[in-house]
């Protein structure tokens, strides 16, 4: 799925790869940030002097402009791509389809996939060039700076990683389903909603109003009570989330401060107070980027049923295609049917609708086609323009027939 998803990147690779080469700089400038508070308070506020305090503070500021010059590049790159992505797999393939292949999905659902599914595509492929490439630099480059500082402290986060990603796991687990169950009902919702549209004036003479009302609410009902559900799992991610910063941000603060005072605050023998505000923030770092890579969870989560259901649209192949060595020109208007005969494969079971029709009508001629409802007036009609093709028999138009003409 994701191979066949990545071959509507094409053009947008550029714009991808400057977004997560942009994400990487604002990510260095982050971790550098906190290595030079502490020394701004180890060796400028506590030994009281001004000149280093006022180096630092500009070297301070001009990290803090880097990263948001990077930060901000970067978002721009990631919103060209990823909208570059989505049009990309709206284009793709469904511009091809004949009335057959649109038949196998039906109307209601491909308008479903071109736009709720690419929308969950477009907004995830964003997530990832940015946050999927941000949270874990940013939590192997804070893990490694603060083992650097104190290597026992640091052990904290390496217990409570495991906690957190079994967390989001179990999470997972269980909203998957739930979502795959929306994108159905999503389906059903398009279709009756094209159908009352279709038939407003069916509906209204017959007064159905009431019938067609409850038939949309009762559908509507169903996608809110799933998406209720499916929230109501998700939010569990962000109590765990902090529960899992807060532990941390308790546990280094109390066997922090009592390595402060055990070594009186020498960072030669111990633990400085400006390396204890380091450890802090890189706890913050780190359990903020587990929380960017659990919200990438969360969007692949939707986002996995999405790309399955986008991904069928591409690999249906058309029933349809331009013949070699095309025809392109048209003699004159005259039609010609030749022992037509024709079925809908994917709506009657290949039941035929049209069967052994044989008929001329000369170039300039007036023909008005009679019958009630579904007598395959229209059947007719489309297998002249070549929107499907004929099961047995031919159709031609100027006496060629209409399988040798080039599609455009």
């Amino acid at each position: 799925m994701v191979k066949k998803l990545m071959e509507s990147i094409r053009e947008q690779k550029k714009n991808s790869i400057l977004a997560m080469v942009t994400i990487s700089g604002e990510v260095a400038f982050e971790v550098i940030i906190p290595l030079l508070m502490a020394n701004l308070i180890d060796y400028g506020i506590d030994m009281g002097d001004m000149g280093y305090i006022v180096k630092m503070g500009i070297v301070l500021l001009l990290s803090a402009l880097g990263q948001l010059f990077c930060g901000a590049i970067s978002g721009k790159f990631a919103a060209i791509a990823s909208s570059g992505f989505a049009r990309n797999l709206r284009h793709d393939k469904v511009q091809n389809y004949s009335f057959s292949n649109i038949d196998k999905f039906s109307t209601a659902s491909i308008v479903t996939r071109l736009t709720t599914d690419v929308t969950n595509l477009q907004n995830t492929y964003q997530m990832i060039i940015r946050m999927a490439v941000r949270s874990p630099l940013m939590a192997i480059f804070s893990l490694v700076a603060a083992f650097g500082i104190d290597a026992k402290l640091s052990l904290i986060f390496l217990a409570i990683i495991p906690v957190l990603v079994l967390g989001l796991y179990f999470i997972m687990t269980r909203t998957h389903p739930i979502f795959e169950r929306v994108f159905r009902t999503y389906d059903k919702l398009n279709s009756v909603v094209q159908e009352n549209l279709h038939g407003i004036r069916v509906v209204k003479s017959f007064v159905r109003e009431d019938h067609e009302n409850k038939k949309f609410t009762a559908i509507s009902e169903n996608i809110y009570k799933d998406f209720k559900k499916a929230e109501q799992q998700l939010a569990w991610n962000a109590p765990l989330m902090q529960l899992c910063m807060y532990a941390a941000v308790l546990l280094l603060s109390w066997f922090g401060a009592r390595t402060i005072v055990a070594c009186g605050g020498d960072a030669a023998t111990g633990l400085s107070t400006g390396e204890l505000l380091s450890l802090l923030s890189y706890a913050t770092q780190i359990l903020m980027s587990l929380m960017g890579l659990s919200m990438i969870f969360v969007m692949l989560t939707m986002s996995r049923t999405s790309g399955e259901r986008v991904v069928e649209l591409l690999n249906e192949t058309p029933d349809i295609t331009t013949p070699e060595n095309a025809v392109k020109s048209v003699p004159d208007g005259s039609i010609d049917f030749e022992h037509v005969q024709f079925s809908y494969r994917h709506g009657t079971e290949g039941k035929p609708v049209l069967s052994d029709i044989n008929l001329h009508i000369p170039a300039g001629a007036t023909v008005g086609v009679i019958g009630g409802t579904g007598s395959s007036k229209s059947s007719f009609v489309q297998l002249i323009s070549r929107l499907y093709d004929v099961d047995l028999g031919a159709v031609k138009v100027g006496g060629i027939d209409v399988r040798k003409y080039d599609l455009d």
